[in-house]
């Protein structure tokens, strides 16, 4: 292992950057981690159940971005709790049973992890079966996921409990035969202010996105919210396949615009309300907008599910386009509301 030893300004204690190329170096690095610290780990084949907490401003990157450093096999694994200001970029994880990789506040509910980045990871293989999941993140904000893929999950692919003023960006999510997948991106507990833009999904589950969800009133952040997801914004995606284009489940506020869907294998949309506490709204107020739905007739029937105890009647729909592939003369959809400005079998 080679350490490079920096000037870090934030404090008397210097910054170092290690070099790794093997699973014991690498142990040994995380061992010995100060705030600032870089871990750039060399090509090859990595030990899981690494977990860092506590550490701030910390980086961990692949030496060799065009061959980054594989993570096989455990229960997880990374593990890091109270990083704020933590890099994670081009690394790969595969074969996990439990969660890929797990950030979280360590469980102080009200006082959020700020400033993630996660670039250019590739997840892959977790589970398969059951609440497992490619990446889980419990009490983040500003938290930025970037060109990442994922493929074959349990649970979610990426999991935010609690997360506010967030972004997925430019990531690819493939669904795999063999694994549940029971939800591609999710954001619930408490989740606000979230964008997820110019993805790309192929046959990414049950629920390809899911803007909300069910989940325990203690693990709400902050305490006490009334809503499971609020002002979840869903743009310019491009998905294909799965059963439904989207659930919003118990959502209170959302915005799908300029999405492009083609194939869903049973609905469209999916309006439902898990969460029925005392306070907590019934899914309302979504914004359909802009968007491009081309379906089999023959596969879907209603486009929208909606479940019992939702506000069907505060969505928007505007200058949608809708195409039945197989029956363009059926294309006109049963919407819960009259859209204004729609295309219909063209």
């Amino acid at each position: 292992m080679r350490v490079f030893l920096g000037l870090l300004l934030a404090g008397p204690l210097a910054a170092a950057t290690h070099e790794v190329d093997s699973s014991a170096e690498l142990s040994a690095a995380l061992r010995s981690l100060k705030a600032g610290d870089v871990v750039k780990v060399a090509p090859g084949d990595y030990a899981p159940g690494n977990f860092v907490t506590g550490i701030a401003n910390l980086t961990i990157e692949a030496l060799d971005p065009a061959n980054p450093p594989h993570f096989k096999g455990g229960k997880e694994a990374w593990h890091f709790s109270r990083c704020s200001g933590l890099t994670l970029r081009h690394l790969k994880v595969s074969g996990q049973s439990a969660n890929g990789i797990n950030l979280d506040d360590g469980g102080e509910l009200d006082k959020p992890v700020s400033k993630v980045l996660i670039e250019g990871v590739e997840v892959s293989d977790i589970g398969p079966d059951g609440n497992f999941d490619a990446i889980k993140c419990s009490g983040l904000d500003d938290l930025t996921i970037r060109d990442s893929n994922f493929s074959g999950w349990g649970g979610q692919a990426i999991d935010f409990v609690g997360c506010h003023k967030s972004l997925i960006t430019g990531c690819v999510f493939t669904g795999k035969p063999g694994f549940s997948q029971h939800t591609g991106p999710q954001f619930k507990g408490g989740c606000e202010d979230i964008v997820i833009e110019k993805c790309r999904f192929k046959d990414a589950g049950e629920r390809p996105i899911q803007a909300g969800g069910s989940t325990g009133m203690d693990y709400f952040r902050p305490r006490g919210a009334k809503y499971e997801a609020r002002r979840i914004t869903i743009r310019d995606n491009i998905i294909e396949g799965g059963m439904c284009a989207a659930a919003f489940t118990g959502v209170d506020g959302a915005e799908f615009t300029g999405n492009s869907v083609k194939g869903p294998e049973k609905w469209i949309f999916r309006v439902l309300q898990e969460t029925k506490a005392e306070g907590f709204p019934p899914c309302r107020n979504v914004v359909v907008s802009g968007n491009s739905f081309v379906f089999q007739r023959a596969k879907v029937r209603d486009e929208i599910n909606i479940g019992a105890n939702t506000s069907p009647e505060t969505f928007r729909f505007e200058n949608n386009r809708w195409l039945a592939e197989d029956k363009p003369g059926a294309s006109t959809p049963k919407l819960p509301v009259a859209e204004k400005g729609g295309s219909y079998g063209k």
